[in-house]
């Protein structure tokens, strides 16, 4: 297996199913084209089997951090420690970039993904409420 970071889109487009819908040609663009944001794809042979992205993320007080977007494994290709190598991958470019830290957020009862970030190095930390605003419909 090897990781690669991407900077085609086209490579995106190629690796279409190990994200949770069809990538977006133009978001696909606009997140590959903008600073900090980082999008690698763990290859089998030339086959893409695992994507983790991040977006680095800076506050006047805190400085810069690793937001780790999404993390997605073929199922065939799952418990052979892709993902973890993935999590590791993006926390050596965090690390590079300067960044004080790193974090994910993910569903209580996502054992699976949890288990992958302990195994990456994650801390689990108090669980915090997520609120959110769909900002499509113009309501708010």
């Amino acid at each position: 297996m090897r990781i690669e970071r991407i900077t085609d889109a086209a490579e995106v487009l190629r690796a279409a199913d190990l994200f949770d819908g069809p990538p977006l040609p133009d978001a696909t663009e606009k997140f590959l084209a903008a600073p900090g944001h980082h999008l690698l794809l763990a290859y089998d042979a030339d086959r893409a089997v695992g994507m983790v992205s991040g977006v680095e993320m800076t506050h006047p007080d805190k400085g810069t951090e690793m937001f780790l977007y999404e993390l997605g494994v073929a199922p065939h290709a799952r418990l052979q420690g892709i993902g973890t190598a993935l999590v590791q991958a993006l926390a050596d470019i965090a690390r590079e970039r300067g960044c004080y830290g790193m974090w994910v957020g993910t569903e209580h009862d996502n054992e699976a993904a949890q288990r992958t970030y302990r195994r990456a190095g994650a801390n689990e930390e108090e669980p915090f409420l997520l609120l959110s605003w769909d900002v499509t419909d113009g309501s708010t």
